[in-house]
């Protein structure tokens, strides 16, 4: 791959939310926005329809998210549901870097979400630039040293 075709791949980063909460979702994807980089941002209102559009790209072998901003307190399906939901559905393909968001500090999510194979990281609401900045960071990194 030439310059010109790694940087276009860096700009553009897919990113889906994914909370029952219409205000922490307007918040995350402000801030998403407003960070100085090209997103293709989706959101969806559950865990449930979050599943659905994944095993519908799945299904079509088309390329997942790069990102998931996922709330764990959700109506019928909490996060962590979704995670083993989520896991089961991938059959092996890989899956979204995953950065838990919560409104709560909650010490044993944390743990959890800490040893969780699938999570990539903890977030307080609401979402900021710093915490954007710390995964943009580590996310160049990565994708520099695979090169």
């Amino acid at each position: 791959m030439g310059p010109q075709i790694i940087q276009q791949k860096l700009m553009q980063r897919n990113i889906c939310i994914i909370d029952d909460d219409l205000v922490s979702q307007f918040a995350t994807r402000y801030c998403i926005e407003q960070y100085s980089e090209n997103f293709a941002i989706s959101t969806c209102a559950d865990a449930e329809e979050a599943l659905v559009v994944l095993s519908e790209l799945i299904l079509q072998n088309k390329e997942l998210p790069d990102i998931i901003f996922l709330d764990l307190i959700m109506g019928d399906m909490n996060g962590w549901e979704f995670l083993d939901n989520l896991k089961k559905l991938s059959k092996g393909k890989k899956l979204p870097e995953i950065y838990v968001l919560s409104a709560f500090v909650n010490s044993k999510d944390r743990a959890i979400a800490k040893e969780h194979a699938l999570i990539d990281g903890y977030i307080d609401k609401p979402l900021s630039r710093n915490s954007l900045d710390k995964i943009f960071a580590a996310k160049t990194n990565s994708e520099s040293s695979s090169m």
